[in-house]
């Protein structure tokens, strides 16, 4: 395999056995689109295969890690139905997937925003470290939708997890995120891909037969205590939640199909900050 290959939505590029796939749509802060999807499916096809690949580390472009998957095209694609929904969640949801399955180390590089299923895809990475000023979380519930990787849970306790997936926060900085176990360590800005890259550079230079099946059986553990089966029944629950809208989801779109995404957000952001310190 070349050392840098070619793609429209990521860069990848392979030097001493560590890739480097960055997610590269910095104008939209590197929001995930159907293309962005495939392309991470196929850079991740063509790593896998290579036996001179032993880490990946994924990180982001410009100002950020990712804003999770991209709202605008899901407002043009428009889904009403349950078919619909499952078409784009399972696509989803394969994608965030394919980070915790690949059989080759996974360590997300954390920086600025990490939101929604960006967030899931690094939880779904083997290793995450943060850059300091990081900011993380899940929002989804705030108009009216559902988490598409249900990952959180089994990442740190039922407490911290219902605290974030239940009043949607998306402002969890790294300190607080390392605290609750959800990344590794919390490093300045311009030591991140260092410490990404030593990182990685320690998981090659073991056996890599070994690190590959002692990640497996890490994996096999959650799988035994039924992470796999409780994430698709999660997605199911989702896909209903999508399909079946309402009076938050039915605002929000409102909005953004009348002025655009912006303004939907920051409808979603008073919101939330009318609610904060109100008494019943």
């Amino acid at each position: 395999m070349a050392n840098a290959l070619t793609f429209d939505t990521i860069k990848v590029e392979v030097a001493g056995g560590i890739a480097d796939l960055r997610l590269d749509r910095p104008e939209v802060l590197n929001a995930i689109n159907s293309a962005m999807i495939a392309e991470l499916h196929r850079a991740m096809d063509l790593l896998e295969a290579d036996a001179a690949v032993r880490a990946i580390v994924v990180s982001g472009e410009g100002r950020a890690f990712s804003a999770g998957f991209d709202l605008k095209e899901s407002a043009a694609r428009g889904e009403t139905t349950p078919q619909q929904w499952r078409r784009i969640l399972e696509a989803d949801f394969g994608v965030i997937m394919r980070f915790w399955d690949s059989p080759k180390p996974t360590i997300a590089a954390i920086h600025g925003a990490c939101i929604g299923g960006a967030f899931e895809l690094a939880l779904a990475c083997d290793v995450s470290i943060a850059a300091r000023g990081a900011r993380m979380g899940e929002p989804e519930v705030r108009f009216g939708s559902g988490i598409v990787a249900l990952l959180l849970p089994w990442m740190t306790g039922p407490k911290q997890a219902k605290e974030l997936l239940l009043a949607g926060i998306d402002d969890l900085d790294a300190d607080r995120a390392c605290a609750f176990g959800l990344v590794n360590r919390v490093v300045e800005p311009d030591r991140l891909r260092q410490e990404a890259f030593g990182l990685a550079r320690s998981i090659a230079a073991g056996g890599a037969d070994a690190v590959r099946l002692t990640k497996a059986a890490v994996n096999r553990t959650y799988e035994a205590m039924g992470m796999r089966q409780s994430l698709l029944h999660a997605l199911e629950i989702d896909i209903n939640v999508e399909a079946a809208g309402g009076p938050e989801r039915t605002e929000f779109n409102r909005i953004r199909r009348e002025l655009g995404l912006k303004e939907a957000i920051a409808w979603r952001e008073r919101r939330n900050a009318g609610a904060v310190g109100q008494p019943p």
